[in-house]
């Protein structure tokens, strides 16, 4: 497909999200016309490095300049930005890139004749240009009515990125969803190190020891899936040693107990799923269910980290 029978591209918005993206379409071939940010610096950095790229001070400026127009900015502002911008009668098309906003917050663009959409990421931005390397493989989830939709995903696909489609209304409970592989995957690192020091383990040393472990893991549930790359205890039918290390963090006071047999239940389902699950995994969950009674009390009673 030539240039010019692509959509001209935009951004409002010049952090790490639109840096990627707009340098990512850009090398796919994508015409990305202009770029604006709330500092001009930050517009005119990211513009410079694509050929043909206006940076400009005014919003506006960038819808008068494209087709298809990214807001990438804080969620906060995304309907605060929808408000001030003007769509002509050119089958424009406005896109937001948060997880958790609805596409309704886009209703002022829709009102005045433009398409939305939401195009976001599953990808964590460090911000640097390995990000353009990295995302291919990952997933967009995209939600929009056709034309766009299939604009959009034409677009994940030049990115490398597998396309997926969400409902209407179910933004929230997917970002949320979301966080258990990403920032909560490191709140599960951050417990055990914690733990850890109780040992004597500095951080460091702690992460060098983990870190292999969870990317071990991560591969083979690629591989295997969810049930059949589970480990440990619960996994084994090992029933003594759930119990005890049950009680041993019960004794820890605060909400280590609590954070662990809410884990240790969902493990008992993941090991469920198997095709052969252990003999003992009711007595397992028995175990679980026993100990989050007494730990979620002590938690509610005020109980917190230590």
């Amino acid at each position: 497909m030539s240039q010019s029978s692509l959509p001209r591209l935009g951004f409002i918005g010049a952090g790490r999200l639109a840096r990627c993206l707009a340098l990512g379409f850009s090398r796919a071939g994508y015409p990305v016309t202009a770029v604006a940010s709330r500092t001009a610096a930050s517009a005119s950095r990211l513009a410079s490095q694509i050929g043909q790229c206006a940076a400009f001070d005014d919003p506006q400026q960038v819808v008068d300049a494209a087709d298809i127009v990214f807001l990438a900015v804080p969620d906060d502002s995304i309907g605060t930005s929808a408000h001030t911008l003007r769509f002509g009668p050119h089958g424009q098309a406005l896109v937001h890139c948060s997880g958790a906003s609805p596409v309704e917050l886009l209703t002022p663009a829709r009102d005045q004749g433009a398409a939305v959409g939401g195009f976001h990421p599953l990808y964590l931005f460090g911000g640097d240009l390995a990000d353009l390397d990295r995302i291919a493989g990952c997933s967009v989830t995209i939600e929009a009515d056709e034309p766009l939709k299939g604009s959009l995903t034409a677009l994940a696909v030049a990115l490398g990125c597998h396309p997926l489609s969400i409902p209407a209304g179910g933004r929230m409970l997917y970002h949320a969803a979301a966080h258990y592989a990403a920032s909560f995957a490191l709140c599960s690192l951050a417990e055990c190190v914690a733990l850890w020091r109780t040992l004597g383990f500095a951080e460091d040393d702690a992460l060098r020891a983990l870190l292999p472990m969870l990317a071990g893991t991560i591969e083979t549930a690629r591989d295997k899936g969810l049930p059949n790359a589970l480990a440990g205890p619960v996994s084994r039918g090992d029933t003594g040693v759930v119990r005890k290390q049950l009680a041993l963090l019960e004794g820890f006071g605060g909400d280590h107990a609590a954070l662990y047999g809410l884990l240790s239940r969902r493990a008992v389902e993941l090991a469920r799923r198997r095709a052969a699950p252990p003999v003992a995994i009711e007595a397992i969950a028995e175990a679980v269910e026993e100990s989050l009674t007494r730990s979620l009390n002590a938690a509610a009673a005020g109980a917190s980290v230590k």
